[in-house]
């Protein structure tokens, strides 16, 4: 037998003992967190948070929100949830999104390192439209920025008129 087909012997060819160091970390690593097990904070300060249906995943990822981002994120969340009877709540590729049964998704949010980005996808049928334009169609950004007021009032009115057109079919709302 060559060193490479010795059999191993012991607790660790068993399956058992103490996993190594590395392997902790590579575990945390693939599960998006950090070595305190906290979500890892990608590029720009967007929470790395696993997909998933429903309001646990979008707390978690609104827990996650570093700093003045938080705060937006939290109040952005608790609009859409007064804006919106029955609204649906997912996270994927690292973002919450907000749908309705009946009409799909229609808005998510990103961190960037100096915003938060408010994706409306259906946003060139708001009126009026949300400030910044997108490379796809369709869609409109808002840009919420540190220390600048809410337009509370706006939002909502943006997040009612949205929820009420169809929206973003991507993936199936789970209710």
């Amino acid at each position: 037998m060559t060193s490479t087909n010795k059999p191993r012997r012991g607790k660790a060819a068993a399956g058992g003992g103490r996993p190594s160091r590395s392997a902790s970390k590579r575990s945390n690593r693939s599960a998006g967190k950090d070595d305190a097990g906290a979500p890892r904070l990608l590029s720009g300060g967007n929470p790395q948070v696993a997909k998933g249906d429903g309001p646990e995943p979008v707390a978690a990822y609104l827990g996650a929100m570093p700093g003045w981002k938080q705060e937006i994120g939290r109040a952005l969340d608790a609009l859409a949830e007064r804006s919106v009877p029955g609204l649906l709540k997912a996270v994927r590729w690292n973002s919450p999104f907000y749908g309705t049964a009946k009409h799909g998704w229609f808005m998510n949010m990103h961190c960037v390192t100096k915003y938060v980005k408010v994706a409306f996808f259906n946003g060139t049928s708001l009126t009026p439209q949300p400030p910044v334009a997108s490379k796809n169609e369709g869609t409109r950004y808002v840009h919420l920025y540190e220390g600048e007021a809410l337009d509370e009032a706006q939002l909502a009115r943006w997040i009612k008129q949205a929820a009420k057109l169809s929206g973003w079919q991507g993936f199936g709302p789970q209710a």
